[in-house]
């Protein structure tokens, strides 16, 4: 028997693996639904692509996308140890302190956010207002200094745009290089940086390769998790709470499995209905990526690079192996009357069609803007009820029309990024770009080629499933700590906000511990 039982050693999980199991009189166990994070690809940043689709990946699909001419888009999630962190684009870009302070829960704003932020972080800055040292989470600056990407920053200040070297601190408008979860060049996951420093304590036992079937609940209080490993069937037991991190798309799923959820879906899908929860799965939000790539015969993109390269970046961590794709970019406002950015932009020195799933053909550059502020609202249901089928996943990309308003804004404005000097010799033939500036030719070229930029949120939302101590409304025993908490999926990469909730579940945790002692 357990303390506490985590499901999922993602971004949040491994944080509060760690954190909780600081204390030696508390037992905690971590179950994990792939394996350890031992595949070498996982550690060389520039090789993140050939992750997907592998064991490591959920290799999830959304449901046709009504908007996106009827495409299915690609939804890639980490299943090893390190979650989605092992397998991502290392981008470490927190939301705008305008989306924690818009959450309106207690203990969540921006302000009281900012400390667990500089705990996690080991910044290779140094200390700030905004940043810490010592923390376990490296943070760095990005070594690969593709001269492409350099040029890209130009050509954006040229058209306009300010720089920023830092869009953790102050103010995201502008354009600059982005700090990335790396250390010596290397990838540094959640898992590198919260769970394997830790690994050997004996209050802490990590199940690889248990895949959470359903929750074990007995009358209004869960109190374990049956799952699935090596073929056999086990049950893990917790004498204080459930922890579900298993992330936006498989914590609602493992919650309609086990009855808790819409009643409506549970029903047609043939599962018992334990809580009618109708908004477990719901408020699904993810921010859409449009990528213009144009070809040219510079010889700096990421196919250049071979076994000199390898070795360069084996010996010294430097080279374009450390590239960790989008390495430069920017946040801009495609309206002078908002608040803050309403799109970013992500770009790469490297080919980047279908997701990433295809094989670049030549060098080029892949760049285009992020929709940060959706409107459009999806979900995530259950088809059945065998808990090893993968859910229904429907985003609803576009449906909202201010997301298409904001999209070709946004597809016009990095058109005009490659119109300018600075980026002439990267841009000299258009490979993936509109026909025309023309509504019509912009949104038609959106409906195409946009694409996930994996950054779901918002799927068991504070406030609405679980309260802002992370307790799931209705139930004792159980609490959610990941990216499906976010009532919004705010300005930034998802990362970043994952891990700053797993640090703060493990302060309301422990701070509830005295009163599950006494009881």
């Amino acid at each position: 028997m357990y303390d506490y039982v985590i499901v999922g050693a993602g971004s949040a999980g491994c944080v509060l693996a760690s954190r909780l199991s600081e204390d030696p009189d508390v037992q905690v166990c971590l179950l994990e639904a792939g394996g350890p994070d031992t595949m070498e690809t996982i550690h060389i940043p520039a090789l993140f692509g050939d992750l997907f689709r592998t064991r490591v990946d959920w290799d999830y699909d959304s449901h046709f996308e009504e908007h996106l001419d009827g495409r299915r888009v690609f939804l890639p999630r980490g299943r090893v140890l390190g979650g989605t962190s092992s397998i991502n684009a290392m981008l470490y870009i927190r939301a705008n302190p305008l989306d924690y302070d818009g959450w309106g829960q207690p203990g969540w704003s921006y302000e009281e956010l900012l400390p667990y932020f500089r705990r996690s972080e080991d910044n290779e800055r140094g200390a700030s207002q905004y940043h810490g040292v010592g923390g376990p989470l490296r943070i760095a600056d990005g070594r690969s200094n593709n001269p492409s990407m350099t040029a890209l920053v130009e050509a954006a200040l040229e058209a306009g745009h300010p720089a920023n070297d830092d869009f953790n601190a102050g103010t995201q408008d502008g354009f600059g290089r982005f700090q990335l979860t790396q250390r010596d060049g290397r990838r540094w996951s959640v898992a590198d940086a919260f769970l394997h420093p830790v690994a050997d304590r004996p209050n802490l036992t990590v199940i690889s390769n248990f895949h959470a079937l359903r929750l074990v609940v007995e009358g209004t209080r869960v109190m374990g998790v049956t799952g699935e490993r090596f073929g056999e069937e086990m049950t893990v037991r917790a004498e204080a709470e459930v922890v579900l991190s298993a992330g936006t798309y498989n914590t609602p799923t493992l919650m309609m499995y086990s009855g808790i959820g819409p009643a409506d879906v549970l029903e047609s899908a043939g599962v018992d209905v334990l809580v009618d929860h109708p908004w477990v799965g719901r408020n699904l939000q993810d921010h859409m990526f449009v990528p213009l790539i144009y070809a040219h015969d510079e010889p700096v993109s990421t196919i250049a690079a071979g076994e000199a390269e390898m070795a360069e970046f084996l010996e010294h961590g430097t080279g374009p192996f450390t590239s960790n794709g989008p390495e430069a970019g920017g946040f801009i406002r495609t309206r002078p009357d908002l608040p803050a950015p309403d799109v970013s932009f992500y770009c790469g020195p490297m080919m980047f069609p279908d997701s990433g799933l295809s094989i670049p053909k030549e060098h080029a550059i892949t760049y285009g803007p992020v929709i940060l502020t959706p409107e459009s609202r999806g979900q995530v249901s259950i088809i059945g009820s065998d808990p090893m089928t993968k859910p229904k996943i429907e985003h609803n990309y576009l449906t909202e029309p201010n997301d298409r308003t904001v999209a070709v804004e946004g597809v016009r404005a990095a058109m005009e990024i490659a119109r300018q000097p600075a980026l002439r010799s990267y841009t000299t033939r258009p490979y993936q770009v509109p026909a025309s500036n023309d509504t019509d030719d912009v949104l038609a070229f959106i409906r195409r080629n946009a694409q996930s930029i994996w950054h779901a949120a918002g799927s068991a939302a504070m406030g609405r499933v679980v309260d802002s101590e992370l307790r799931v409304l209705g139930l004792e025993g159980l609490r959610i700590a990941d990216a499906s908490v976010m009532p919004t999926v705010g300005r930034g990469a998802t990362n970043a906000s994952a891990i700053v909730i797993g640090e703060r579940a493990a302060d309301l945790i422990g701070a509830a511990r005295p009163a599950q002692r006494a009881a």
